[in-house]
């Protein structure tokens, strides 16, 4: 799939490839001409992707070859082990969490989960999870707080269910409940956007000691097109709402409501699955050093900290 502003960069790489099939290896001429394009195609790789405005990102952290929650999970992880349900209502498939271990250290993983085509995406409620999904994840995460086990969640959801019958189960009460919880956590919490970080369907699993960004996600309060509809009655100014929102990794980054931002190689991360997957293990690690080399009750002080400075403005 090819969004808009790849297209004139695929232009050039089938013209590439047309000219790589005439070339018979002899022609200095034609070699040259093949070198000069592709130093063309990367010099224009680097320009689209260096300066992609807030609606191009939010495209591509909807790319449908980009990599989800278990893609990373089995990528990063030796030994995963999902663990299902609630114990209350049933088991949410938009939310999956379990036990594995990276590079010997036991995490508990936890994050919302899309599907690849139409039957997985019903059955996992296009990563929208409903209330049994929250108490899912906090159900795992005090699992993990009882062996000691530090937390990773990874974020990519475009909200919580938001029907009828996730209301009338308490959607509100099940994530301003997670939100509670996490605070007072006695083990490390990083938390890692890799898609969407929609609304309190995101910030149900985001609280934690370090929230980082993959470098072509999108965190808010609402989609840019939700908020278009809100505001211009229309879809169409979808585009202005994504630079109002300023939902970029860049933009939370300068606003001081994240930690970091992972780097995507060039042209985001479903070009190259495993390279992400092993910076997103390694941002994993470093922050789970740092973090566990602090006393309990110092780590949670910071935690709260973080979050209760988030909006204050002092003159």
């Amino acid at each position: 799939m090819l969004l808009d502003f790849e297209k004139p960069i695929a232009e050039l790489e089938s013209k590439l490839e047309d000219m790589k099939q005439l070339a018979d290896g002899s022609d200095k001429d034609v070699q040259a001409a093949i070198n000069a394009l592709e130093k063309k195609i990367n010099q224009l790789k680097r320009e689209t992707f260096e300066n992609l405005t807030g609606w191009q990102r939010v495209q591509l952290s909807r790319h449908p070859e980009r990599p989800y929650t278990l893609d990373y999970i089995y990528e990063i992880t030796s030994d995963f082990i999902e663990l299902h349900g609630d114990r209350n209502v049933a088991d949410d498939k938009a939310m999956v969490g379990g036990f594995g271990t990276i590079d010997g250290q036991t995490f508990m993983l936890i994050g919302q989960q899309k599907g690849r085509n139409t039957k997985q995406r019903q059955m996992r409620n296009f990563g929208m999870a409903n209330p049994e999904g929250y108490r899912k994840g906090l159900r795992l995460m005090r699992l993990a707080e009882k062996f000691n086990k530090p937390i990773v969640t990874l974020i990519d959801t475009p909200g919580a269910f938001p029907g009828l019958e996730a209301e009338e189960r308490g959607q509100g009460e099940a994530i301003a409940r997670n939100l509670k919880e996490m605070f007072t956590l006695k083990v490390p919490l990083i938390c890692v956007i890799i898609g969407e970080g929609a609304s309190g369907g995101a910030l149900g699993i985001a609280i934690g000691d370090r929230v980082l960004m993959l470098e072509n996600t999108w965190y808010s309060v609402i989609s840019p097109e939700s908020c278009s509809s809100i505001l211009w009655r229309s879809w169409d100014y979808k585009e202005q709402a994504a630079e109002v929102l300023k939902l970029t990794a860049k933009d939370m980054l300068s606003l001081k409501l994240i930690d970091g931002i992972v780097k995507e190689p060039l042209g985001g991360a479903h070009t190259d699955v495993k390279w992400m997957a092993n910076e997103v293990k390694q941002v994993i690690l470093k922050n789970f050093k740092e973090l566990s080399a602090l006393p309990v009750d110092t780590m949670i002080e910071q935690r709260i900290d973080k979050f209760c400075s988030m909006g204050v403005v002092k003159e």
